[in-house]
């Protein structure tokens, strides 16, 4: 593939490492190549990071045709960088491309636009304690049609940001709230693909959770509307009796990679790992008989986000002492020592960068 280069002017200052954030600042260049229906993907180029102009009636403004990626490039101690399971991203992306009626894109051929774009943004990746250069890769519909189809013509894009700690309390046991109303997908609609909509839909109840001092919502599936799903925008996991546990992909789960990074890897450690349906009542009784002992999110920008308070009605309970238990603990540090190269990738999951 040769990708066309257009670099910028004049680069912009690069923020202050101890006051990134997340998802605020942006590096200097990003990657673009266009779909034609009949011709395929093609005009791959880096230019620099800014608006582009679309038409008011762009299909993706209009009816959500759009998918997403998160990863992350991290700097290791002798000053190097690497990826953690950039092709599972990429495939991934696939997978929610066939959901949204979206073309299939070339894994290799994404591994090959990301490492220039990342060669030419090398200096934006940062290296105080806990930072890193978030990936975002992302498809929309471009076609400038108002009526109801998939479109015949998308864009792809990768762009690049330098961020901090997602949670900005860091690595500290956040409350969780079960909306009593509010679902965020059903098996048969999007819920397995990492789209707009899914985020969407989680908006509401979210802000009716922070409004109560509650930092996500822990959604029960749009059915029965007692098994437990995701967290926010997280797998989730509960520690009952020595055994991690986590809700069984079903359709309207979204796949995480760290989901299953956490599940690989605590096999690997010889701990008791089980996927299956869990609703709420259990994990209340759990707690009840003394059973439950830790509950955590995983998620790329988070890694691992312990939970120490659950509300369910008029039901509250805190998990443990209130205080991250080793479980969380263990798998953030086991996890984060992989992707900054502080300890040994037993699994292979690490793509150095050139």
């Amino acid at each position: 593939m040769e990708i066309a280069i257009n670099k910028i002017d004049t680069p912009k200052a690069h923020p202050d490492e101890s006051n990134l954030g997340f998802g605020t600042f942006f590096t200097d260049h990003m990657f673009c190549m266009d779909y034609t229906k009949g011709i395929g993907w093609h005009d791959p180029r880096i230019v620099p990071y800014g608006p582009f102009e679309v038409s008011p009636a762009t299909m993706v403004l209009h009816y959500g045709q759009t998918i997403f990626e998160g990863l992350k490039v991290y700097k290791t101690g002798d000053d190097s960088a690497q990826l953690f399971r950039p092709r599972d991203n990429f495939e991934r992306l696939n997978r929610s491309a066939e959901a949204l009626c979206i073309p299939e894109i070339n894994v290799d051929e994404c591994m090959e636009a990301l490492e220039a774009l990342l060669e030419m943004e090398k200096e934006w990746i940062p290296s105080a304690p806990g930072t890193s250069l978030y990936v975002r890769p992302f498809i929309i519909a471009m076609d400038p049609y108002i009526g109801l189809k998939s479109s015949p013509i998308h864009r792809f894009m990768i762009i690049l940001s330098p961020v901090g700690a997602y949670y900005p309390e860091g690595f500290n046991p956040v409350k969780i709230w079960v909306s009593p109303e509010h679902v965020r997908a059903v098996r048969g609609g999007l819920g397995a693909a990492k789209t707009a909509a899914n985020y969407a839909a989680s908006l509401y109840a979210t802000e009716i959770a922070q409004a109560e001092g509650y930092t996500q919502v822990l959604w029960l599936d749009g059915v029965e509307r007692k098994y437990i799903e995701e967290v926010g925008s997280m797998n989730i996991f509960f520690v009952i009796d020595d055994e991690i546990v986590t809700p069984e992909l079903n359709g309207s789960i979204l796949a995480g990679i760290t989901r299953d990074s956490v599940l690989k890897l605590a096999r690997h450690q010889g701990k008791k790992v089980v996927e299956k349906r869990i609703s709420i009542d259990e994990v209340f009784q759990a707690h009840e008989e003394g059973r439950l002992q830790e509950v955590f999110g995983s998620g790329t920008a988070a890694v691992i986000s312990p939970v120490n308070q659950i509300k369910f009605g008029d039901r509250e309970i805190t998990i443990g002492d209130g205080n991250a238990g080793p479980i969380s603990s263990g798998m953030f540090n086991d996890l984060m020592d992989i992707q900054f190269g502080r300890a040994e990738d037993p699994l292979k999951w690490i793509v150095p960068l050139k």
